[in-house]
């Protein structure tokens, strides 16, 4: 039986999942933050949905390059660049001196948010054996949601500190940028991305570090075979008749995970709950709840992935949610205290299913001489999904009212559910070669 240095392969997983955290500090930071930047610089629906969905905009172009880098330069390369980023958007989203500036500041975030976003799963699944990968790629959602939480209790523990607490807010993201950049120092690049460029010494050398010598022997078999005659891609080559129903089912997947509507409740609590009445406390106590609950569900998620599957665990959570949605508008409609119960439900199906499984799979199902680029396309597709949620929930929840929004995330649902039983393969267990040959016809 295989035996993997756990230890190793668990510490550059972690590291490189700090791009995970920084994710969702940029993520998260804005609910606590969006009572205060109303009173400081007057924001109406537009302005809100806009200084919100601002990173997502960044965040595209991140993503762009982030694909350009990795599959030019190397994944750590890339990893490098958006820890540096992170670190300087932050300092410069906390001293804005107007809306412009701060706007301007979160759009740069998002850069180094879409290059993570994109670069610390794939790193994580192309240095994981096959019967882990599901596992520590989910390492990266588990950051995410840790940012989430850690980025959501400062907020509520900065609630009394005057009207510009949302610097200090924005500010203490170059904590954790200061750590990644270092972590990533640390890390050796992709063997994969090694042997692709041919440095097959170092390659081996990574690959017997993680699983010793026959584990590195077998694994440098399989993606050489997999690469052979495929040494020079473009975006192109994304597009082939071979690879890109693969693509497509990527683009779908980035698409529904944003579109099924659970960030509005991760970004917009103070609108959800001040619609029923809750003060400002109450809003931001909610956050840290929601953080709670989603961390609880994400970590099951990691032991459930490659033990139930990605298929039956994405089909679950599109479901489910879909039901709670239509409660949820429900109690919206009747301005029910409940309202938060279920919407919690909510965040832990989220949590449990479409947040996590959705990065793994899209971490997998491309083949590896498009990889990085095919996996730029769909996290830019996300990216691009994220902004339109974002930016049109105050505009709608002002125009048909916020519990009619909850049934357009319904019918998406619906529609998810019914694409995701037609289209989506079990990738449990094989390995990333393996599935090549699943997702690509030939």
């Amino acid at each position: 039986m295989q035996h993997f240095k756990t230890s190793y392969l668990l510490s550059i997983s972690f590291i490189s999942a700090l791009g995970g955290y920084l994710f969702g500090f940029d993520f998260a930071v804005i609910s606590g933050a969006l009572p205060f930047l109303r009173d400081q610089f007057g924001l109406n629906e537009y302005w809100e949905g806009f200084a919100t969905g601002s990173l997502a905009l960044g965040a595209i172009i991140g993503c762009l390059a982030a694909g350009r880098v990795a599959d030019k330069y190397g994944r750590r390369p890339g990893l490098f660049l958006a820890a540096l980023i992170f670190g300087v958007s932050s300092l410069a989203m906390a001293f804005a001196s107007g809306l412009g500036v701060f706007i301007t500041a979160r759009f740069i975030a998002g850069i180094g948010v879409g290059m993570a976003s994109l670069l610390s799963p794939m790193y994580i699944a192309e240095v994981s054996p096959a019967q882990y990968r599901g596992r520590m790629v989910s390492i990266n959602q588990l950051t995410i949601v840790l940012g989430i939480l850690i980025t959501n209790l400062i907020n509520y523990s900065l609630r009394n500190s005057g009207p510009d607490a949302w610097r200090w807010m924005f500010g203490l993201g170059a904590v954790p940028s200061a750590l990644f950049i270092i972590g990533v120092i640390w890390l050796p690049e992709s063997p994969r991305w090694l042997l692709k460029v041919g440095k097959e010494q170092k390659g081996r050398a990574v690959l017997e570090k993680i699983g010793g010598p026959e584990f590195s022997s077998s694994s440098m078999d399989l993606i050489k075979l997999s690469l052979k005659g495929n040494q020079q891609v473009s975006y192109k080559a994304v597009f082939e008749k071979a690879v890109f129903p693969a693509v497509m089912i990527g683009i779908v997947l980035a698409v529904f995970q944003q579109l099924c509507g659970i960030n509005v409740v991760f970004n917009y609590p103070s609108n959800i709950f001040a619609s029923i009445g809750a003060s400002k406390d109450d809003q931001l106590l909610q956050t840290v709840f929601i953080g709670g609950v989603n961390l609880f569900f994400t970590i099951l998620a990691m032991f459930l992935v490659d033990k139930i599957g990605r298929r039956p665990l994405m089909l679950f959570g599109a479901l489910a949610l879909a039901i709670l949605y239509v409660v949820i508008a429900q109690l919206l409609a009747i301005q029910s205290a409940l309202v938060g119960m279920f919407l919690l439900a909510a965040i832990g199906t989220y949590a449990i299913s479409l947040g996590p499984v959705t990065w793994v799979l899209i971490s997998e199902i491309f083949p590896n001489h498009v990889r990085g680029a095919a996996s730029s396309i769909a996290v830019l597709c996300l990216w691009s999904a994220y902004f339109i949620l974002t930016f049109t929930f105050p505009v709608l929840a002002k125009w048909i009212g916020m519990h009619h929004t909850f049934y357009i995330y319904s019918g998406i649902c619906v529609l998810g559910f019914l694409f995701i039983r037609a289209k989506v393969k079990e990738t449990k267990g094989k390995t990333l070669e393996e599935l090549e040959s699943v997702f690509t016809p030939h």
